[in-house]
């Protein structure tokens, strides 16, 4: 049996270590799912808002019913996203969902999805928050108070620094938290969305097409 010199041996293991990193960069994220009805509480909230009235129990359970999803084949990458809103109706009340472990963002008007964008979310020292979170601000031009950092298209979220903002959504970057998606994407949500809509944030949990987010 030849026996391999123990330099030899180093340069083997790193070269297997190489290629078990180059393959987990490229492996594809899981498919998207949908954010269920199961949601942790929000974090209290601290900011001076206007408050949002919320319409009765059978009326909010058909303006959060899931009715149709885009036709989008195979797991999202990092850096796609998707805006169409011909299945929807021009007016509604809209939702935002997004899944951790799917890394996707969903944005739903009337129940019909009408983007979705793969994400970037918080390290492990500051995690992006589970829970159902109103928006409070939006600021085209925002930039980090605490980092420095432009956060263009910015949706705020809670007031320690969490919000929707557009970043470079690729493999290896990581946020302080906050939930990054694509610029034309962010754009396109920016326009979209408005104070006292619901971002829904879970880990995970997938709801079927037909059953109301009650989260929401």
């Amino acid at each position: 049996m030849t026996m391999l010199s123990p330099l030899r041996l180093v340069l083997l293991a790193l070269a297997i270590a190489a290629g078990s990193v180059a393959f987990a960069a490229t492996r594809p994220p899981p498919p998207r799912v949908l954010a269920s009805q199961i949601i942790p509480p929000a974090r209290p909230a601290v900011a001076e808002t206007t408050p949002v009235s919320k319409p009765p129990a059978a009326a909010q359970d058909a303006a959060y019913t899931i009715k149709s999803i885009l036709p989008i084949e195979g797991p999202m990458k990092m850096g796609d996203h998707h805006w169409d809103e011909s299945a929807a109706p021009a007016t509604g009340t809209l939702i935002i969902t997004v899944d951790l472990a799917a890394q996707v963002l969903s944005v739903f008007r009337d129940g019909h999805e009408i983007g979705a964008a793969a994400i970037l979310f918080g390290a492990d020292s500051k995690p992006t928050p589970l829970g159902v979170y109103p928006i409070t601000q939006k600021s085209k031009d925002h930039v980090s108070n605490i980092y420095h950092a432009p956060m263009p298209y910015m949706l705020r979220l809670t007031n320690d620094g969490i919000a929707v903002h557009a970043s470079e959504v690729a493999d290896g970057y990581m946020t302080h938290g906050c939930i990054g998606v694509p610029k034309p994407f962010a754009k396109k949500l920016f326009e979209t969305a408005k104070l006292g809509d619901k971002v829904i944030i879970t880990r995970g949990e997938a709801l079927e097409i037909g059953q109301a987010v009650k989260a929401a």
